[in-house]
């Protein structure tokens, strides 16, 4: 696709943005610059043997085993509120009525 073929006021119509006369320039010839980079990286070098990708760097979950364990009662949970009341946390009242 040339760049020419991009109409890039009705990318931005169903992106609903409004761009400027310069802006559109702007990003045609960003565009085109990009497209001229793809075609000198696709020139040099063999791409036949390369998977495509969704990121740059590898992207994983970090998995751990779900074993079960004790938590933290009120206590503990309580054991550094400054202020503290029947078992709950005493606050400065920050709303008024």
């Amino acid at each position: 696709m040339s760049p020419t073929e991009i109409n890039i006021q009705h990318t931005a119509k169903l992106a609903r943005l409004q761009l400027t006369e310069e802006e559109t320039a702007r990003y045609q010839s960003q565009i085109a610059g990009i497209l001229d980079y793809m075609k000198v990286l696709e020139a040099h070098a063999d791409l036949a043997s390369v998977e495509p990708t969704a990121h740059a760097m590898p992207v994983f979950d970090v998995w751990r085993e779900d074993i079960p364990r004790d938590g933290f009662g009120a206590e503990a949970a309580l054991s550094n509120a400054p202020r503290k009341a029947q078992g709950q946390f005493l606050i400065t009242r920050v709303v008024e009525e």
